[in-house]
C-alpha cells in the first residue's frame, strides 16, 4: 500500500489527488515553483518542497527536481496528475530507477502511444480503424505537401508527440498548408521537446468521443462508458458530457470493445482514455461501424469527473490500488450508468478578445455547491492567475437524473457563479448552456467555431449598468457620522439632497444626478457624445453605441425612479418600472463589476477625472502585447513596408501562440522587441505608420 504520495503537478489536479489520498489514508507531498509558494495545492498538502523557477521546462518538467523532492519528503508513490511529465515515459522510467512507484501504466505503454504516428501504426496492426493519412519518418516541407495531396483536403496537422489539441492545426489547401508547418513544428518542440509531425483527413462534421479504461496487473481490463468530448475551442475541449447524448447504442458496443481491445494490446495498466472521431455520415468500414482511433491517452484526463458522477467511481483511487498492485474492485458487468453528467471549464480567458488567456488576481470567486453539483478548483479568492500555466481556473461538474435535469443544473449554477476581477468565460459558458442548438445535441467538433458570434457572452446595456452603479454608489453608507458637512452626498437647504457621478462605461461616459427622497431615488443620466469615437460607436468595438445607450433611455437626461432599493455585502437590489432588479456588484481599485446572472460589464467611476480621450488606449498603428507572454518571433524590421492582415510578431503564452497582425498598410516605424524577449501585457511592440 501507498504510504506517502508526491503529486508531480499543480493546481486542480494537485488538489483532486489530494483529495481522493486523504480520503484513503495516504498521506500527500506537494510540489511547487516560485509563482506557486500559496497555491491551493501547497495549502492543502501535508507536506511541500520547492523545486524551482516559475517556469514548467525548470520546475514541473524537471523530472531531477521532482524525484529528489519525493526523496527528501519520504514519499514512495509519484501521480503524475495530466499534462507536464503524465505521458513521458522517461520520467516513468526514472521513477522505477529511483525505486518511487509510478501511478500510471508501464513504461512500454507509454512509449507505445507517445508518438501519435507509432500509435497509428500498432492499431491498424491490430484492426483498430484509423483515419486516411501521412505518419512517416520523413519530415521535410516537400514531403509532407506530396502527402497531403494523396490524403486531400481538408487535413489537420498534429504534433505525434504530446496531447490535449496543443499545436494542432486545420489546413484547407496547399498554401495554408506551406504557411502552417513552421509555427506548427515549433509548437510542438516547445511544448512537447519533439516537431515530428503528422497529417490526417479532417473530418469537419465528426464527434469527438472518447472511452475511457481501466486495466489492472491481474489480467482485468475494463471500460467506464463513453465521454462527448466535442464542443472544442482550437481543439481544447471546453465542455464535456457523459453520456454520449443521442449515440447508438450498436456504436457505444462497438467503440467500447475497440478501446478495450486496444489496451490490451499494449499490455496496459491502470486509468487510460482511447478516443475516437463518429461521424454517422462518414464512410463505414466493414463491421458497419463510422468512427476512427485519434489516439490513446495513457494518463487521466481532464473531463474524468462526468465518468465518475454516472459510474460513481473514483478513478483516482482506482488509479492508486492497482499501482499498490491490488485488482479492480468491479467487474465489467457491475460498472453501470446513472443519469447524465456534464463539465464546464472555467478559464480566466476573455471572450471579447478572442479569449485570449487573462491573468491577474482573484479577489472574489463564488461557484454555489449543491445537489448534484461538484467543483473541482485550483484556485480561490485571494489567489492569482499565472502567465507561465494554463489559465484554467476550476471545473464545474453537475448531475442529473437524466440530460435535461443536468443541463437545468448547470444554467442555475452558471447563474450564480461569480469571479474577479480577472477576465473569464463564465458569461460565454451561461450563453452555451442555454443554446438551443446544444441543448437539442446539435454537436460535433465545429459547434462552437458556427456558433461563436452568439456565444460571447452578454454585455449589460448603458442604462442598466449606469442604473446599477450610481444605485450601489448613492447607497453607500457615509464614511464619517452623518453632518452635513461629512456626508457625500449633496446637502441642499429645504430640498432633496443630491450628488453628482462621472463613470466610463464600456467606452461611453455618463454622468448622473441622483435625488435622495425618503422612498427612493431620482436618477438624471446623460451621455457624453465627445467620448465617442470618429464612427459615432463607443470606443470599445463589444460595447453599445452612445446612440444606441440614448436610445435604451428614450430620453437623454430621463428621469429613472428607483424604489425599496436594498444592498448587501456584494449585492444590490432595487424596484424600477415595476419590476425588482438585483446585481451583483464588486470593487477592484476605481472598477465596480456588475453582473446580472446573465451578464457582466466593468464601470469605471471617474471621479472628477477626464477619460482617455474615446477611450483609445493607443493609437491605430500601434500593436501592444495583448497579454504577458514571451517573443517567439519578429516578422518585420523598421522600415518595411506591410499590409492589412500581415503577420508582424508571435507571442507565446499559457501554452498557445497568439500572432499580432498589421491593422492596415502602412510603414514599419519601430520594432521594440524581439525574440526570446519576455514582455508584459500593455507594452508597445511595433509601431506602424498607417497610409
Amino acid at each position: 500500500m501507498i504510504r506517502t504520495l508526491l503529486i508531480a503537478n499543480r493546481a486542480e489536479i494537485a488538489c483532486r489527488v489530494i483529495r481522493s489520498a486523504r480520503s484513503m489514508g495516504i498521506r500527500t507531498v506537494a510540489v511547487y515553483s516560485d509563482v506557486d509558494v500559496n497555491a491551493m495545492h501547497v495549502r492543502m498538502a501535508d507536506q511541500a518542497v520547492h523545486i524551482g523557477p516559475s517556469p514548467a521546462a525548470q520546475s514541473y518538467l524537471c523530472a531531477e527536481a521532482i524525484i529528489d523532492a519525493a526523496r527528501r519528503s519520504g514519499a514512495d508513490a509519484i501521480h503524475p496528475g495530466y499534462g507536464f511529465l503524465s505521458e513521458n515515459a522517461q520520467f516513468a522510467s526514472d521513477c522505477a530507477q529511483a525505486r518511487l512507484c509510478f501511478v500510471g501504466p508501464p513504461v512500454n505503454a507509454i512509449e507505445a502511444m507517445g508518438s501519435k504516428r507509432a500509435a497509428l501504426e500498432l492499431m491498424a496492426a491490430h484492426d483498430v480503424p484509423v483515419l486516411p493519412g501521412y505518419h512517416g519518418a520523413t519530415q521535410d516541407d516537400e514531403t509532407l505537401i506530396e502527402a497531403a495531396q494523396h490524403v486531400g483536403f481538408p487535413l489537420i496537422i498534429k504534433p505525434s508527440a504530446g496531447g490535449g489539441g496543443k499545436g494542432m492545426q486545420v489546413a484547407h489547401n496547399i498554401n495554408e498548408l506551406r504557411a502552417l508547418l513552421p509555427a506548427t513544428r515549433r509548437v510542438a518542440s516547445a511544448a512537447f521537446g519533439d516537431d515530428t509531425l503528422l497529417l490526417e483527413r479532417y473530418l469537419s462534421s465528426a464527434r469527438h468521443i472518447e472511452i475511457q479504461v481501466f486495466a489492472d496487473d491481474h489480467g482485468n481490463c475494463v471500460h467506464l462508458y463513453e465521454r462527448d468530448c466535442s464542443l472544442q475551442r482550437r481543439h481544447q475541449k471546453i465542455v464535456e458530457e457523459a453520456p454520449a447524448a443521442d449515440f447508438p447504442q450498436q456504436v457505444r458496443e462497438q467503440m467500447a470493445q475497440v478501446a478495450v481491445r486496444a489496451a490490451r494490446a499494449i499490455d496496459y495498466r491502470g486509468a487510460g482514455t482511447v478516443e475516437f472521431l463518429y461521424d454517422a455520415q462518414g464512410p463505414q468500414h466493414g463491421d458497419g461501424s463510422s468512427f476512427y482511433f485519434m489516439e490513446m491517452n495513457t494518463r487521466l484526463q481532464v473531463e474524468h469527473p462526468v465518468t465518475e458522477m454516472i459510474t460513481g467511481v473514483d478513478l483516482v483511487q482506482w488509479q492508486l490500488l492497482v499501482a499498490a498492485g491490488e485488482a479492480l474492485p468491479l467487474r465489467q458487468e457491475q460498472i453501470q450508468i446513472s443519469g447524465h453528467a456534464i463539465e464546464a471549464r472555467i478559464y480566466a480567458e476573455d471572450p471579447q478578445r478572442d479569449f485570449l488567456p487573462a491573468t491577474g488576481p482573484v479577489q472574489w470567486m463564488h461557484i454555489p455547491q449543491a445537489q448534484g453539483v461538484r467543483v473541482d478548483a485550483g484556485i480561490a479568492a485571494g489567489d492569482s492567475v499565472s502567465a507561465y500555466y494554463d489559465p484554467m481556473v476550476a471545473k464545474l461538474i453537475v448531475h442529473g437524473d437524466c440530460r435535461t435535469q443536468a443541463i437545468a443544473r448547470l444554467q442555475a449554477t452558471l447563474h450564480d457563479s461569480d469571479l474577479g476581477p480577472v477576465a473569464n468565460n463564465i458569461g460565454f459558458l451561461r450563453d452555451l448552456a442555454a443554446d438551443p442548438q446544444w441543448m437539442n445535441t446539435a454537436l460535433d467538433t465545429e459547434f462552437l467555431a458556427r456558433a461563436s458570434d452568439r456565444l460571447r457572452g452578454q454585455v449589460l446595456t448603458s442604462v442598466d449598468a449606469a442604473l446599477a452603479a450610481n444605485a450601489w454608489l448613492a447607497s453607500a453608507p457615509p464614511s464619517a457620522p452623518s453632518s452635513p458637512w461629512t456626508e457625500l452626498r449633496g446637502m441642499r437647504l429645504n430640498m432633496p439632497a443630491c450628488e453628482h457621478s462621472r463613470m466610463q462605461i464600456e467606452g461611453a461616459v455618463v454622468s448622473s444626478v441622483i435625488t435622495h427622497h425618503d422612498a427612493h431615488y431620482t436618477m438624471h443620466l446623460r451621455f457624453d457624445d465627445e467620448h465617442k469615437s470618429e464612427d459615432g460607436a463607443a470606443a470599445n468595438p463589444t460595447a453599445k453605441s452612445t446612440a444606441e445607450s440614448k436610445a435604451d433611455s428614450t430620453a437623454d437626461g430621463q428621469p429613472y425612479d428607483l424604489r425599496a432599493l436594498q444592498r448587501g455585502n456584494n449585492s444590490i437590489s432595487f424596484e424600477y418600472q415595476g419590476q425588482r432588479r438585483r446585481y451583483r456588484v464588486h470593487v477592484a481599485d476605481q472598477d465596480l463589476y456588475i453582473d446580472d446572472g446573465r451578464a457582466r460589464v466593468v464601470v469605471t467611476v471617474l471621479a472628477n477625472a477626464t477619460p482617455t480621450q474615446g477611450g483609445q488606449l493607443h493609437g491605430a498603428g500601434q500593436m501592444l502585447s495583448p497579454m504577458p507572454g514571451r517573443v517567439v518571433n519578429v516578422m518585420v524590421a523598421e522600415g518595411d513596408r506591410v499590409e492589412a492582415k500581415q503577420a508582424l510578431a508571435v507571442l507565446e503564452a499559457m501554452k498557445m501562440e497568439h500572432t499580432l497582425t498589421a491593422p492596415g498598410a502602412g510603414s514599419v516605424i519601430a520594432v521594440n522587441c524581439s525574440a526570446g524577449e519576455q514582455v508584459e501585457e500593455g507594452v508597445l511592440m511595433i509601431a506602424i505608420e498607417l497610409d
